[in-house]
């Protein structure tokens, strides 16, 4: 079959779009035809990750197609059915943090940027029927991770403020439509004039520039929630923006891990950090009801063949996008 494959270099020049063997399905697996399938910064990160010294790996996470074939012991699912793939590896119950053993698709696993893919049985669902196959192919990392950050982590209410800082991205996309689902106020900032129309045409209710100062801009705002995906470049204006007793959840950093906190300002502030990354396969399912509830899509960007993959990380990689971009299968 043709995909995806990183492999002997390091980085963004160690892929290739060539024919690779074929996946057998095993006991308690499903073989999945993929219609389509999601990039996200991810992709980016596992062509560093994986090390050139490694057998040659498929990529992606996000994926939706039609089950080609059932391993024994899996019940319920048959040939023929249309489904859609939830990336998160072993994490099945709700709890506090993933369990141990918890991975994502496209490392260290096989991925979806390929014909078909081979997983859990119980890492399927069914499509949602609202959803064209591009817009499903592209959902699951993002809408899950920003399902749990808005409402496992940071327990937004109808009436409160969200600030998102770097609109634009395939999680924050979601989660502007998700808070604004539940009844929140939103607030979004972006480099971008263009990007920050865009959110405001999506019910963001205020939008700013990120390099603007932002206690004068939302003088007249008090921000209940504040989901800091960015990092240091921007860490301390969010700390700085958020009110007293209000939460920040982060769920990664597109600029620099590390962050200074002024420790004495934060505990006298009674401010709450959290973490989040990813979710439960109930989570999963949550989210699904959410959407279909909702009539709520994913902001669909654009999309590529598989054979113009170069073009694809290029263009995720240079921050271009407006929500989510993915691959059709040719």
């Amino acid at each position: 079959m043709k995909a995806i494959v990183h492999e002997k270099t390091e980085g963004i020049p160690g892929l290739s779009f060539r024919d690779i063997y074929d996946l057998e399905t095993k006991p308690g697996t499903v073989k999945v035809k993929l219609k389509t399938s999601g990039m996200n910064r991810r992709d980016v990160a596992v062509t560093t990750r994986h090390k050139a010294d490694q057998p040659p790996l498929i990529l992606g996470s996000d994926g939706a197609g039609v089950i080609a074939d059932v391993g024994n012991d899996v019940n319920g699912w048959q040939a023929g059915d249309e489904v859609i793939i939830n990336p998160g590896l072993g994490w099945l119950k709700n709890s506090e943090a993933p369990p141990e053993g918890f991975e994502i698709l496209g490392l260290p696993d096989h991925g979806t940027f390929a014909e078909y893919i081979v997983v859990p049985a119980e890492n399927i669902e069914t499509k949602p029927e609202h959803l064209s196959w591009e817009e499903a192919g592209v959902l699951p990392l993002a809408a899950l991770t920003a399902y749990r950050v808005l409402f496992t982590r940071a327990k937004i209410k109808q009436n409160d403020t969200v600030m998102l800082p770097g609109i634009g991205s395939g999680v924050l996309t979601f989660a502007l439509k998700f808070a604004k689902a539940a009844g929140a106020r939103v607030i979004v900032t972006s480099r971008s004039e263009q990007k920050l129309e865009a959110a405001k045409a999506l019910g963001a209710d205020v939008g700013i520039l990120t390099q603007s100062d932002w206690q004068e801009e939302l003088k007249n705002e008090a921000v209940d929630v504040l989901v800091e995906s960015i990092g240091r470049a921007t860490f301390d204006k969010s700390l700085g923006i958020i009110r007293k007793g209000g939460t920040i959840v982060t769920f990664g950093a597109t600029t620099e891990d590390e962050v200074k906190i002024d420790i004495r300002k934060f505990f006298y502030g009674q401010y709450n950090l959290l973490g989040s990354t990813m979710g439960s396969r109930e989570e999963f399912r949550d989210m699904l009801a959410f959407i279909k509830k909702n009539d709520i899509k994913p902001e669909l960007d654009r999309m590529f063949k598989l054979s113009q993959y170069k073009e694809a990380f290029d263009y995720l990689k240079e921050t271009k996008n407006f929500g989510k971009i993915g691959f059709l299968n040719e």
